[in-house]
C-alpha cells in the first residue's frame, strides 16, 4: 500500500477505535515502523485532521456531549502529589484532558492527557517513572493548568473543594 492509502487506513482505524491506539500497535498492523506512523500523523495533522497524541496512544476527539462542561483549574504541587491531584479529579467524576504550563521562552506548552480513570492514571504514572521523565510542571516550579471535563457544576465544586483542602488548587 502506498503512503496515501496507509494514512487513510490510519484514520479509519482511529474512527473505529473505542480506545487510544498506540503507535507501536498501528505500525505492526500496517507493516511499517513506528517512525513512519509518527510521520504519517504529522502529515495528517498538517492537512487539517485533529488527532490527539496522548500517553495512552492516538485518538480522534470525541463528539462533545452537550451535557458535559469544561473548566480550567490552576494548580501547584510537587511530583509526589501528582497521583493525588489526578485521582481527586477522576474519583469525583471528572476527566483530565490536558496539562498546560507557561514556559518563559516558548510560551504556552500543552500536553494532552485524556485521563478518566484510576487505571489510566496508573498507566500514565508508570510511563512517567519508567521513562525517567519529569512532569511538565517541573519547569514552572509545579505551577500548571488542567482543562477538565465534568458532567455538571456540582462535580466541579467538589473537585475544587478537595483540591483546595489538599493545598493543590491555586485559585477557585
Amino acid at each position: 500500500m502506498d503512503a496515501r492509502e496507509r494514512r487513510g487506513r490510519l484514520l479509519e482505524k482511529l474512527r473505529a477505535a473505542e480506545q487510544p491506539l498506540t503507535g507501536t500497535w498501528l505500525a505492526k498492523e500496517l507493516g511499517v515502523s513506528r517512525q513512519v506512523i509518527v510521520t504519517d500523523f504529522a502529515i495528517l495533522r498538517a492537512a487539517g485532521n485533529v488527532i490527539y497524541a496522548t500517553p495512552q496512544g492516538y485518538l480522534l476527539p470525541l463528539v462533545e456531549s452537550s451535557k458535559s462542561i469544561k473548566a480550567t483549574l490552576a494548580c501547584k504541587h510537587g511530583q509526589d502529589e501528582l497521583e493525588e491531584e489526578l485521582s481527586i479529579i477522576v474519583d469525583n467524576g471528572g476527566k483530565v484532558l490536558d496539562v498546560i504550563v507557561d514556559h518563559s521562552l516558548y510560551g504556552e506548552l500543552k500536553a494532552n492527557l485524556m485521563l478518566g480513570s484510576r487505571r489510566e492514571i496508573g498507566e500514565f504514572l508508570h510511563k512517567l517513572k519508567d521513562g525517567k521523565a519529569e512532569q511538565l510542571a517541573s519547569i514552572t516550579g509545579g505551577v500548571h493548568l488542567h482543562t477538565i471535563e465534568i458532567p455538571n457544576e456540582e462535580v466541579l465544586t467538589k473537585i475544587k473543594e478537595e483540591l483546595k483542602s489538599k493545598g493543590i488548587l491555586m485559585l477557585s
